[in-house]
């Protein structure tokens, strides 16, 4: 019973590893390589697949979807003999699994050396700094290159990024030295442009203000000589329309002559001759006898008379 027992027990076994060997579930974007006796039979598809036990195998399984994957930094010289480290992330993805597999040996590896060979064809025909300025157009070259070369191993490059591009330490001081004094220069010459512009909004604000101040002041002239020519001919108007005698004349004449005499730097002042005339005019409307010449009854007028504040002239 006992051999019996085992036998049964032994293909028991064979016939579950046979089941599983039988039954291949293949996940959702990926892909097996079935071989029969070393050689390629088919792809196997995701969802459920039935194999012959210990006659087919899995060769290899492949993941379709869209892979990234980074390359170290690779130094690359340039047309003006400088050596720049450039770090590349490359976006594929295998579309066809069986080419993948038998097209070549590592695809990764082919991939990374045809990136590090193409980056240095292209970088070879640019100076510094048109590399650091052309990266859409490097972008662009590399992902040409790789897609083409790519294809008969059944791999769609979709993307080439470039990660960083690093000169060398001393362009790197260098350029930055010459940044600064770019920006310094053109701080420099804003600066400059502000002060000349405000210069001459400064001057341009004093010129109108100057001529505003000349028309302002031409107008006030102007009206204060109309007010004054205006007073005048009021004053004028008025005189004639009340018809003044002599006698109010000479009285108004008389008042006016205090006025003559007023002020410090008045040292000595004429009596003017047409006194005379005023007094008698003034004598002749009091009737009190004045003399046509004097204020005074009996008194002489002098042409020439001095201040009683000021000492007598010699």
């Amino acid at each position: 019973m006992e051999p019996i027992i085992i036998v049964l027990i032994i293909l028991v076994v064979l016939v579950f590893i046979a089941l599983i060997k039988t039954i291949q579930v293949i996940p959702q974007a990926s892909a097996a390589i079935v071989e029969r006796f070393g050689r390629y039979t088919r792809t196997l598809n995701a969802g459920l697949n039935i194999v012959v036990p210990f006659i087919d195998s899995i060769r290899n399984r492949i993941d379709l979807r869209e892979q990234v994957v980074p390359f170290p930094p690779q130094p690359v010289i340039t047309q003006d003999n400088l050596v720049v480290n450039i770090d590349t992330v490359i976006y594929y993805q295998v579309t066809d699994a069986r080419a993948a597999t038998y097209e070549v040996a590592s695809y990764i590896q082919a991939i990374e050396q045809l990136t590090v060979t193409t980056l240095r064809n292209i970088i070879g025909g640019m100076d510094l700094e048109r590399t650091l300025t052309s990266r859409e157009e490097i972008n662009a070259a590399l992902r040409g290159v790789l897609d083409e070369a790519t294809g008969k191993w059944g791999i769609r490059v979709n993307r080439v990024e470039l990660k960083a591009i690093e000169p060398p330490t001393s362009i790197q001081d260098s350029m930055e030295k010459q940044m600064r004094a770019d920006r310094d220069k053109r701080a420099a010459i804003l600066q400059a442009e502000g002060t000349r512009q405000s210069a001459i909004l400064t001057a341009e604000g004093e010129k109108q203000s100057a001529i505003l101040r000349a028309e302002g002041d031409a107008k006030a002239a102007a009206l204060r000589a109309e007010g004054e020519a205006q007073a005048v001919r009021t004053v004028f108007e008025a005189i004639h329309a009340g018809d003044p005698d002599q006698k109010l004349l000479s009285y108004q004449y008389l008042q006016m002559l205090p006025k003559i005499a007023e002020g410090d730097a008045n040292k000595l002042w004429i009596v003017p001759s047409e006194i005379g005339d005023a007094l008698k005019g003034l004598s002749g409307a009091l009737g009190n006898g004045f003399s046509p010449s004097s204020g005074v009854p009996g008194a002489s007028v002098p042409r020439q008379a001095e201040r009683r504040d000021q000492p007598p002239l010699d």
